[in-house]
C-alpha cells in the first residue's frame, strides 16, 4: 500500500480513503455533483428537499438529497481566492472578465459604442515607506546587487529597523477612503476641464469605472482601474466632443495629487496625511483617435487575473489571524510580511475602530478586490444568474421537459417552489479532495483545448453566420 502510495504521490491515508470513495455504490453520482461544482476544492453541502410545481401545465418534479451520496448535495463554494479554491476562482476570474470587457466593447446589454468613448486604464500606487530591494531598469538594487525576477529578497525592506511599517499598514488600512476621495475630485477635475461646474457636468457627462486592488511585493496595496467618460445617461448615450483621451488622463493625475485621508494621532503614533504615491500611470485602451493602445482584451484579462488574488500574493495568510502567537506555526512566513503583520496588532489598540488585528492577515487592507460604477456595465448578479438560468434549461432538458420560455415574463409567477434546505457540511475527504482536483484538472483541459480549437478556426466567409 505504500509502494502503490508514493507511486501515485498521495501518504497511504489518502489512498485508502480514495479507494473508498471509488469503490462506493454512488461514486458516479459523486463524480457528477464535483463535475457540476466545476471541481471546486470546498464545496457547500446540503440535506433537504425540493418540490417544483408548473401551474400551467400541471407538470410536477421533486428532489431529495436521501438519494444522493451520504445523503447531501454539493454545491460550489463560490470563493473568488484562488488559494482557497482554485475552480470557483476560475469561474469569479471569467465573470470579472466579462464584465469589464462589456464596459470597453459592449455586450451583456451594453450598447457597442463604448468602444468610442475616451477610455483609459489607470494605475495608482501606494507611496514610498522605505527602500525596498527590486530590479530598477539599471539593473542594480539600491543594495548593491543585481537581483533575479524570482528573487525571494524582492519588495522586502533594505533597512527593516528604519522602514515605516506602521505608515504602510495604515495606508492600507484606508486605502479604500482615498479611492473614494479620488473619484470624487475626480468628476471635479473633469467638470473644470470642461469649464463647466459640477451640476452641469453631470447634465453633459458620467464617469464610469470599473477598479480592481492588487498587493505589490512589498506588502502595499495600489489600485488598476479602467475609466471612461459617457454621455449624461452612462453607456447608452455618446460623450460630450469635449471629452477626451487627453482630458481625462489629466483629470486623474491631478486628482490622485489631491485626493487625501488625514489620520489622527493615538497613543506613541503621531497624525498623518495619506496620499496616493507619486508613481501613477495612465494608458489609453484600444484604437482611438488614431492610436494603437493597451487592448482591451489585455486589460480584461489583467483585471480577471488580480480579482481572484488577494494579500497571500506576499507570502502572508488567506485566513484571519485569531491570535498574533498564531504566526510562530508558520516559521516558512517571509520577515517583511511577518512584521506587517506585528504592526496591525501594534496598532489595533490605538486605533480600534480601524480593526488593524482582525484584518492583519490583509495587512490591514479591508476594502472590496473588485468595485464598479452602477452604470459602468453589468453586474456579478447578473452574470451568476445568466448562468443559473442556462443550468436550469440544461437540467430540463437532460429530464425531457419543455424549455423555460425566456422571453415569457410569467414564467416566475406560474412556477411553484417549495423547499427546505440545511447546511450539512462543507469540503471533501483527503481521498475526495484529491479526486476533485483530478476532475477540476480534467474540466480545466477540456476549457483550454475547446478554446484552442475556436481560436483556430478560420474566420467565415460570411458575416452574418456568426451573428
Amino acid at each position: 500500500m505504500a509502494d502503490t502510495a508514493a507511486a501515485v504521490g498521495v501518504d497511504p491515508l489518502t489512498l485508502v480513503d480514495m479507494l473508498r470513495v471509488a469503490n462506493s455504490p454512488r461514486f458516479e453520482r459523486w463524480k457528477e455533483q464535483v463535475r457540476r461544482t466545476g471541481g471546486c476544492a470546498q464545496p457547500i453541502h446540503l440535506s433537504g428537499h425540493c418540490q417544483t410545481v408548473d401551474t400551467r401545465t400541471g407538470e410536477f418534479f421533486e428532489y431529495s438529497t436521501s438519494s444522493e451520496p451520504g445523503g447531501r448535495l454539493r454545491i460550489a463554494c463560490g470563493n473568488r481566492r484562488a488559494s482557497r479554491c482554485p475552480s470557483c476562482a476560475w469561474t469569479y476570474a471569467g465573470d470579472t472578465y466579462h464584465l469589464i470587457m462589456a464596459g470597453l466593447v459592449g455586450g451583456k446589454g451594453i450598447p457597442d459604442t463604448v468602444a468610442e468613448r475616451p477610455r483609459v486604464f489607470a494605475t495608482l500606487t501606494a507611496p514610498s515607506f522605505g527602500p525596498v530591494h527590486n530590479r530598477p531598469t539599471s539593473g542594480v538594487c539600491r543594495c548593491g546587487a543585481a537581483h533575479a525576477e524570482d528573487h525571494p529578497a524582492l519588495g522586502t525592506a533594505i533597512h527593516p529597523e528604519r522602514y515605516d511599517y506602521a505608515g504602510a499598514v495604515l495606508w492600507n488600512n484606508h486605502a479604500g477612503q482615498l479611492w473614494q476621495r479620488f473619484t470624487i475630485y475626480l468628476r471635479r477635475e473633469v467638470a473644470a476641464r470642461a469649464g463647466l461646474t459640477q451640476a452641469a457636468c453631470k447634465e453633459q457627462a458620467r464617469v464610469s469605472f470599473g477598479k480592481v486592488a492588487e498587493f505589490q511585493k512589498r506588502g502595499a496595496v495600489h489600485f488598476h482601474a479602467v475609466i471612461r467618460i459617457d454621455g449624461p445617461d452612462g453607456p447608452d448615450t455618446p460623450a460630450p466632443a469635449w471629452a477626451t483621451v487627453e482630458l481625462l488622463d489629466d483629470a486623474i493625475r491631478a486628482a490622485a495629487a489631491r485626493a487625501t485621508v488625514p489620520v489622527p494621532s493615538a497613543g506613541r503614533f503621531p497624525a498623518r496625511t495619506l496620499r496616493w504615491g507619486t508613481q501613477i500611470d495612465v494608458q489609453p485602451i484600444g484604437a482611438l483617435e488614431g492610436q494603437t493602445d493597451v487592448s482591451e482584451q489585455a486589460v480584461g484579462a489583467y483585471v480577471a487575473k488580480y480579482a481572484t488574488k488577494a494579500a497571500e500574493t506576499t507570502g502572508t495568510l488567506d485566513r484571519r489571524i485569531g491570535e498574533l502567537r498564531e504566526l510562530d506555526l508558520h516559521p516558512h512566513l517571509p520577515d517583511h510580511t511577518r512584521r506587517l503583520i506585528e504592526a496591525c496588532w501594534d496598532l489595533d489598540a490605538d486605533y480600534p475602530e480601524r480593526l488593524l488585528a482582525h484584518w492583519s492577515h490583509m495587512l490591514g487592507f479591508r476594502g472590496h478586490f473588485s468595485t464598479k460604477t452602477p452604470r459602468y456595465s453589468t453586474t456579478l448578479g447578473a452574470l451568476r444568474g445568466a448562468r443559473a438560468d442556462w443550468r436550469a434549461q440544461q437540467e430540463r432538458r437532460e429530464r425531457g421537459l419543455d424549455p423555460l420560455d425566456q422571453d415569457d415574463d410569467t414564467t416566475e409567477d406560474t412556477t411553484l417552489v417549495i423547499a427546505h434546505w440545511e447546511y450539512a457540511g462543507q469540503g471533501h475527504t483527503p481521498g475526495e479532495s484529491w479526486l476533485a482536483a483530478s476532475i477540476a484538472r480534467d474540466l480545466k483541459f477540456n476549457r483550454e483545448t475547446a478554446r484552442e480549437a475556436l481560436a483556430a478556426m478560420p474566420a467565415p466567409d460570411d458575416a452574418e453566420a456568426w451573428a
